[in-house]
């Protein structure tokens, strides 16, 4: 149920120069939302006058607060918007798209094909010191260190799509597999 929030002390004058009582009002759109306009009684009789919805609130304390904050070159604006109407909204005639939608996303490039670390050294002095080094890095120095040492056949557009995590999971496994495969040989 609508309900008046503010009666307005002072009369707002229209553009020619008619008085009128300026009064905010709202009303529940939902359990979690009130809607404000401003209704405008003529101070000499006559037909009242509201806007259209001025705010949109969550609830009636903050509806009657955004009431309280409105001031009365506001509130001349308003009665300018509701003594001439709603603004009329163009629209083109509706037209097929030249694609079924957006453009895919392209993938980050790596900067620079070097590494910023040496994975195997690291390594040597323990698999979680280089599991901390690795995750103090972006994903594009840890694609950059799966290419520079060769440690995945996936390709880089491939790999800048993966999350951190699981590039750091593949170096490591890298690494582990070229030790065993050295220690082998």
């Amino acid at each position: 149920m609508s309900e008046t929030l503010l009666q307005f002390q002072r009369t707002v004058a229209a553009p020619d120069g008619t008085e009128y009582e300026a009064r905010a009002c709202g009303r529940p759109l939902s359990i979690n939302t009130w809607e404000g306009w401003i209704e405008f009684v003529p101070a000499g009789g006559g037909e009242p006058l509201r806007t259209s919805r001025e705010t949109t609130q969550p609830n009636r304390a903050d509806t009657e607060y955004w009431a309280t904050g409105l001031t009365q070159v506001y509130l001349e604006g308003a009665l300018r918007r509701a003594l001439t109407g709603p603004t009329p909204i163009l629209t083109t005639p509706r037209e097929p798209t030249m694609f079924p939608g957006p453009a895919p996303h392209s993938a980050p490039v790596a900067v620079n094909a070097e590494s910023v670390l040496d994975p195997f050294s690291v390594y040597e002095k323990g698999e979680a010191l280089l599991r901390r080094q690795l995750g103090a890095l972006s994903a594009w120095h840890l694609v950059n260190i799966v290419t520079a040492y060769q440690l995945s056949a996936e390709d880089s557009s491939t790999l800048n799509h993966l999350p951190a995590g699981q590039l750091i999971d593949m170096i490591v496994a890298g690494v582990q597999a070229q030790r065993s495969a050295a220690r082998r040989a």
